[in-house]
């Protein structure tokens, strides 16, 4: 099955199922849950179950307009046909941005683990290395970009599940030759209480943990290139609660659980390295590097896979260059991939040559792009559930739970998020700095968007006027 855009079908439900399923964990759940450890104690639960369940409400949302309506364009592409062209363009070029952004990101993670491996090769040429092998998988197929990241997000996957099950054990002392001294379900409430730093720290807690769980969508823009992309649509949506529990809320438990929240391990080690130590598993920093590079490849993988079929769905609506759109005989679009990975080197560039001018300006103008999606993707909802129920009722085979209420109080949310972050005002990526800058770029492209649709519309007029001209002559 080729699909009408040039795309093939080339992704197995095995590995939409994959990426489903290793979409929501990211590199950050790894990286970045010490911070929020330190930040909001055994309390971080609930920050991930604030987050965790705004991310079930949103996906459901993107779930019911991409199983009516599945395309490569996924929300980019609703957003058009909902809100307007202004709407579709702004919020596909954000997303495109944001992943490249991600790109160099990534690259640079993954380059100062293999760094710590081989110093031979200097972190650049590593961050070089793995953009490139990454992009000639892309290039190959969308089946060789699926086979690689089933097995990164089995990997992850398995992993979790491990530390779970390990953890656990050791939670209740059965875990033979352990050291669980440490270990206990008293390390939630013995050392300061469920919530040491007060209640206020579960939103602060929050904004550090939101971010890790952007790839949750990755899924509805890969079902148009599966095999049956309604029912690939349908799965992913409907599993999305046991993903979020399980990965995040379930892993995080176990962390709080093995070590007490203010243990310096934490912040020295990264949580999931310290909870494996305090056990007394041998290596247990350099399996936690193991899996922590596979996620950073997995993200990689599929940023420049999502960044591409971003700008794929723009050219295919004439809203980026025309090249975009066009594939080779093996369904690939490869001016997209080559225009994302090139974008994404000038930013590993910038890491490295300006990291604290450049490159930062760049995470912090993407940093809450994540939020924005989910914004519009609530909006365009709202709006084609009424268009689909009109058009095609018998499309709605996922529906978003409470329509319309539950979609207000998801934008009550996300609005309230971004309220809080403006309110973050420490260190150069503050919350306040990253709404900031992030809202002066989707303004920028916003802007352009309008401009452009007023020169297309002035085209068009113009032609019009012209035809008219002639048919009047042709009369006379």
């Amino acid at each position: 099955m080729t699909s009408g855009s040039g795309l093939q079908a080339g992704l197995k439900n095995r590995h939409l199922s994959m990426i489903a399923i290793g979409g929501v964990i990211g590199a950050g759940l790894f990286v970045g849950s010490s911070s929020g450890i330190a930040t909001a104690g055994p309390g971080i639960l609930l920050s991930y179950a604030l987050v965790g369940t705004l991310v079930v409400l949103v996906m459901r949302m993107l779930g019911e307009m991409s199983a009516a309506n599945p395309t490569s364009g996924s929300f980019s592409a609703h957003a058009d046909r909902a809100l307007g062209r202004w709407a579709g363009f702004s919020i596909g070029w954000l997303y495109w941005f944001f992943w490249v952004v991600v790109l160099a990101v990534e690259a640079t993670a993954g380059a100062k683990i293999l760094e710590g491996w081989i110093p031979a090769v200097p972190q650049w040429g590593w961050a070089l290395i793995v953009m490139v092998v990454l992009t000639a998988t892309n290039l190959v197929s969308v089946g060789s970009y699926g086979e690689f990241e089933f097995w990164f997000a089995g990997i992850k996957v398995v992993a979790i599940g491990a530390f779970i099950a390990v953890g656990a054990l050791a939670i209740f002392g059965v875990l033979p030759g352990a050291h669980t001294d440490k270990a206990g379900l008293g390390n939630l409430t013995d050392h300061g209480g469920f919530l040491p730093n007060g209640p206020g720290a579960i939103l602060t807690g929050v904004l550090l943990v939101v971010f890790s769980f952007m790839g949750s969508e990755i899924a509805t823009l890969a079902a148009g290139e599966s095999e049956d992309p309604q029912r690939a649509v349908t799965k992913s949506t409907n599993s999305i609660i046991w993903r979020i529990g399980v990965f995040y809320l379930g892993s995080i438990f176990i962390v709080v659980c093995l070590l007490p929240w203010n243990d310096p391990s934490i912040k020295a080690q990264g949580s999931y390295v310290a909870a494996l130590d305090s056990l007394g598993i041998a290596h247990a920093g350099q399996i936690m590097n193991f899996i922590v590079l596979t996620s950073v490849l997995s993200c990689l993988n599929s940023g420049l896979y999502t960044a591409s079929r971003m700008a794929f769905s723009l050219g295919g609506r004439g809203d980026a260059p025309k090249a975009f759109a066009r594939t080779t005989s093996r369904g690939v679009p490869m001016a997209a991939i080559i225009a994302s990975v090139a974008f994404g080197f000038v930013a590993v560039f910038f890491n490295y040559a300006y990291p604290d001018t450049v490159f930062l300006f760049l995470v912090n103008s993407s940093g809450a792009v994540a939020l924005f999606v989910w914004l519009v993707i609530c909006a365009s909802q709202l709006r084609m559930r009424r268009i689909i129920e009109r058009e095609s009722p018998e499309k709605l085979v996922v529906r978003m739970w409470l329509y319309p209420y539950l979609t207000w109080a998801t934008i009550a949310l996300i609005v309230f998020v971004l309220g809080y972050m403006l309110t973050d005002t420490k260190g150069e990526s503050s919350g306040r700095t990253t709404v900031l800058l992030s809202l002066l770029v989707a303004l920028a492209v916003v802007v352009v968007s309008v401009v452009k649709e007023r020169v297309r519309g002035g085209r068009a007029t113009a032609v019009t006027d012209t035809d008219t001209d002639t048919d009047k002559v042709s009369v006379g």
